[in-house]
């Protein structure tokens, strides 16, 4: 990855922090079960419009049904690795990868690589990725319509 960005948000403070990696899908699944849905969510596709309110509880519920299947379909390997929280006894700022837009892991190419989907309490900010596949705006648009 880039050299980290300076922060001039809270989101983006979180962005280029510490995160850490759920390595394992059991690990994925206590995540969601100790991630609080009505704490004031923020849900961002990378790439769609910025959301300007946070996301209803049963809003985010939907989403983390709806991305855990994604990612365990999609991602086919036996581990997860694709999912990075700030905190993993209580989550504030997730970042979820889309498995089909990992990029090089390990960063040399030089390209930031940029998550698929956000979970942030920060209010985001446009991370302005380059290209979006038609197939992830077309899966958001099919949860929320946006």
């Amino acid at each position: 990855m880039n050299a980290p960005q300076k922060a001039s948000t809270d989101f983006e403070a979180k962005y280029w922090g510490t995160l850490y990696s759920i390595l394992s899908w059991e690990q994925l699944t206590a995540l969601w079960q100790k991630l609080d849905a009505g704490a004031g969510w923020y849900l961002y596709a990378v790439g769609q419009d910025v959301p300007s309110a946070k996301s209803s509880s049963d809003e985010v519920a939907i989403f983390i049904k709806h991305i855990d299947e994604l990612l365990r379909k999609e991602h086919e390997e036996d581990y997860c690795g694709i999912v990075y929280a700030d905190d993993l006894a209580r989550p504030t700022f997730i970042k979820i990868y889309d498995p089909h837009n990992l990029g090089v892991s390990c960063g040399s190419s030089g390209h930031h690589i940029f998550p698929g989907w956000i979970m942030s309490q920060q209010a985001p900010v446009d991370l302005n990725p380059a290209v979006v596949p038609n197939n992830r705006k077309r899966w958001w648009q099919s949860l929320f319509g946006g």
